[in-house]
């Protein structure tokens, strides 16, 4: 019998099986360690998913309860009632800032400190402690150090409200001082009530204190330096700086409203100001297309705070649709040359600007094709290729070019060119001939292409560049087939005022022989006769012709009418072997020019719905179950691959977490609560799984928080910081969040379980051990270098060569920065590590 219990006691005391607190939920003593070592490795990883995706439900209900609303009404004398009601916030935006959003965006880390503490009979542990310090290095070093480096190279970012950053610094620098003084100095591996009390009472101090300073702090005194603040002031402003408290502190949301817009509402000034734009970059966009690009530019423009980028960055990595609407391939170039505003009516207009800056600076030769496509029928036998130079002429260039198969292939369909060729001083001109293969084979139509570079074995490639267009694509018409048939479009607009409507024709897959296509108009909201000239008729292709404009006369009434459309239908082909095409109809829509303002109405509502389909608190249960079913959201269109990835990985988590109840009931607080409870539970088995892989691979419990956990914990606020890095015009949304988070870690999230454990110890009549060796060292490593990367950004914010900017600058610089940041981080783990292993023995 004693054996029995023996053998019995034996199999459930194996390798760490005592170190979980939930964990491990089956018996693992006939597992391997690093059997076991690897499962608890990738359960720590999903876990992180699982904690980033319920996170981001929670910040969605802080979202909605923090933009609550009241009425109240104002006196004014430009109402016939004597008063005005305006809406504002219940919330105030510094302490919901520094309360609900600091809970929302450090939730793991405090909440894991809290069932540390708890769960180990309110005695210290080091996993929670490690979590938020090493939560503190990694965004103070690493992130920034990202953020520094994806800047495009010349732009910078500058924090805009930098006096209250320096507060928040002083602050966070003060929790982590505060924190060595009573682990090193006063009480050394003892927390004392008093001290547990105190650095709880810092985090509504530090409330208080922002609060002030909101409200009190930015408002210049009367006084002789009045105009020098004044002129500060204004500067900053025309930098679109400020140095308002709200502006400023992480997870930040502006709560005040443009007088007379709505904020995230298109007006109908500013619908028309894009149209306006959009038209001129390229006159022939859809309504649909002016829409999508409308809703994208206006979304670009609205102020993001720090919540909007945590949660953008979360949807993202689990493959859920985005919070910023994308914008397709076919109008990319478009929203480009829009948001650049070099509204030139082409689409190439950001490379031809590229090139003109490239040659003004006459340091180099450019050489280019003159054209990136070009078509030639088949039966032309030859196409011609010309190459320019521009730039600095006054020298001579070797270059090379050659011809690449695509569709087409050599020695079948065209002669291979590849040959070196020279131009002389002042040459700016070389013409080409490339042969093409005339057969009697119908072939469907087919491409190759021409590359262009420069001679790396000739000195003179030191002394040119390639341009733009460094590929010329060429497309052979197969001409032996009388081709197929079709309209351009399957709809096409019409002003009324223009008096017809051309409506394009194709030819493709051939151009052999004169074909004669029969066509036909049919009455939709437009009358024939009365508003349009149509009936039946014929469109005529001579051989080689490829494209034909079918000429309908629009009847211009002078009269206001709504839009009004017709179909246009291809009938038949009078030639052996043509045939129609796949868009046989097309519908013309006839816009009456005094229609332009219900245009305008009807793209605004669009555009204003889809404005308020991207809001954080709008979902309901059976959105949250189409987004997790589906990869991002079911727009399928929209989706890359790594999305599907993404959307795999991450399926379990998003359909647990469908159940909880949406942001939109109860006002949020139903899925605050919920989701609160969800992390919390999370936390816990994060804790476990951390633990007991950091028990079988032999690490401390130290090193694995420092490490995998705050890492872990932190990879949602890396690219978060890294989208609001290259979209923001600042760097406050990015680094600017870093200071202020890592006080309220330190008061709240080790405050709170300090204060319950040493209560609970003096009850018993017991004091709370806390270890001060490790932690005490970390924290104090975290400080010195904390205080070097502060300095650092100070000096690139003054210094003319890192482009006087926190962010970005000149690629040197830049790089430069951001390896130093890093290896601030990385001596700071090495450091840890030699000092837990005793390599290192601190004289404290």
């Amino acid at each position: 019998m004693e054996n029995n219990n023996s053998c019995f006691a034996e199999l459930n005391n194996y390798t760490c099986s005592d170190v979980g607190l939930l964990l491990p939920l089956v018996n693992e003593y006939t597992w391997s360690v690093w059997t076991r070592a690897t499962i608890y490795f990738v359960g720590l990883l999903w876990c992180f998913l699982g904690v980033a995706i319920i996170a981001d439900i929670f910040m969605c209900s802080i979202e909605k309860i923090t933009s609550h609303t009241r009425t109240i009404k104002v006196a004014s004398e430009e109402t016939e009632t004597g008063y005005e009601e305006v809406e504002v916030k219940v919330w105030n935006d510094t302490v919901a800032n520094l309360t609900l959003m600091a809970l929302g965006s450090s939730a793991p880390e405090i909440l894991l400190a809290c069932i540390e503490t708890v769960g180990n009979d309110f005695q210290a542990g080091e996993l929670g402690p490690g979590t938020i310090v090493g939560s503190a290095a990694f965004n103070l070093f690493c992130i920034t150090s990202f953020c520094v480096v994806v800047i495009p190279t010349g732009e910078v970012r500058r924090i805009a409200a930098f006096r209250v950053f320096a507060l928040t610094a002083v602050f966070s620098l003060f929790a982590y001082v505060w924190l060595a003084v009573i682990l090193l100095l006063i009480s050394p591996d003892e927390v004392e009530i008093w001290e547990a009390v105190l650095t709880f009472v810092f985090f509504p101090l530090l409330v208080s204190v922002a609060y002030v300073v909101d409200k009190h702090c930015y408002r210049p005194k009367a006084s002789k330096d009045k105009v020098n603040v004044e002129d500060n002031e204004e500067e900053d402003k025309e930098l679109g700086y400020s140095n308002k408290l709200t502006n400023f502190l992480p997870w930040n949301k502006k709560s005040k409203k443009k007088k007379g817009r709505e904020v995230g509402k298109v007006d109908e000034d500013r619908m028309r100001a894009l149209i306006k734009e959009l038209r001129e970059i390229h006159p022939n966009l859809s309504e649909e297309d002016l829409v999508q690009l409308a809703t994208a530019r206006l979304a670009e423009e609205q102020p993001h705070d720090r919540l909007w980028y945590r949660i953008n960055a979360v949807k993202q990595m689990a493959g859920n649709p985005k919070l910023n609407p994308q914008v397709n391939n076919r109008l990319a170039k478009v929203f480009d040359c829009l948001k650049k505003k070099e509204l030139s009516g082409k689409l190439e207009v950001a490379e031809t600007a590229s090139m003109i800056e490239m040659s003004d600076t006459w340091k180099k030769s450019v050489v280019e094709f003159t054209a990136a496509q070009s078509a030639i029928l088949e039966r032309d036998q030859k196409v011609q290729v010309t190459v320019r130079r521009f730039g600095k002429l006054n020298c001579q260039i070797v270059c090379r070019i050659e011809t690449i198969d695509g569709t087409a292939e050599a020695q079948k369909d065209y002669i291979p060119l590849k040959e070196t060729f020279v131009f002389e001083e002042d040459e700016k001109e070389k013409t080409f001939d490339i042969a093409i293969i005339d057969d009697n084979d119908w072939e469907p139509d087919e491409v190759f292409f021409v590359k262009l570079s420069l001679d790396p074995d000739h000195e003179s490639s030191e002394a040119a560049v390639i341009g733009k267009r460094a590929i010329q694509e060429i497309t052979i018409l197969n001409d032996d087939d009388p081709g197929t048939f079709e309209f351009e479009k399957p709809s096409i607009l019409f002003k009324e005022s223009e008096g017809k409507a051309q409506i394009p024709v194709i030819r493709s897959n051939g151009a052999d022989g004169r074909v004669t296509l029969t066509w036909k108009t049919e009455d939709l909201t437009a009358i024939c006769g009365r508003d349009y000239v149509g009936g039946e008729g014929t469109i005529t292709f001579e051989h080689g012709e490829t494209t034909k404009m079918l000429d309908i006369p629009i009847v211009d009434d002078q009269e206001k009418e709504k839009d009004e459309s017709f179909k246009v239908e291809l009938c038949d082909v009078d030639c052996p072997g043509a045939k129609l095409g796949r868009i046989r109809k097309t519908i013309v829509s006839v816009v009456d020019d005094d229609e332009f303002n219900n245009m305008v109405n009807r793209m605004m509502i669009k555009v204003n719905v889809n404005m308020d389909a991207m809001r954080v608190d709008t979902s309901t249960w059976s959105d949250q179950f189409r987004n997790a079913m589906n990869v991002n959201g079911g727009d399928i269109e929209g989706a890359t691959n790594m999305d599907y990835v993404m959307h795999f990985l991450t399926f379990g988590w998003k359909l647990l977490f469908a159940f909880v109840p949406p942001p939109s009931l109860l006002g949020g607080w139903l899925s605050f609560f919920t989701s609160l409870a969800v992390i919390g539970v999370l936390t816990a088995i994060v804790g476990d799984l951390a633990g007991i892989f950091g028990c079988l691979v032999g690490l401390r419990d130290t090193i694995t928080s420092i490490t995998f956990v705050a890492m872990g914990t932190s990879l949602p606020d890396l690219f978060a910081s890294k989208q609001a890095a290259t979209m923001e015009k600042t760097a406050d949304n990015s680094i600017g969040n870093v200071t202020g988070s890592n006080s309220v870690n330190v008061f709240l999230g080790l405050g709170l379980p300090w204060l319950m454990a040493a209560i609970y110890r003096k009850a018993k009549g017991e004091s709370f051990v806390v270890r001060s060796g490790d932690l005490g060292f970390t924290v104090v490593v975290f400080i010195v270098f904390a205080i070097l990367c502060l300095a650092v950004l100070v000096i690139r914010r003054y210094s003319t060569a890192c482009g006087r900017g926190e962010l970005g600058g000149p690629t040197v610089t830049k790089v430069v920065t951001g390896l130093f940041l890093f290896l601030l981080w990385v001596g700071y783990v090495a450091l840890s590590v030699a000092q837990v292993y005793g390599f290192i023995q601190p004289k404290f």
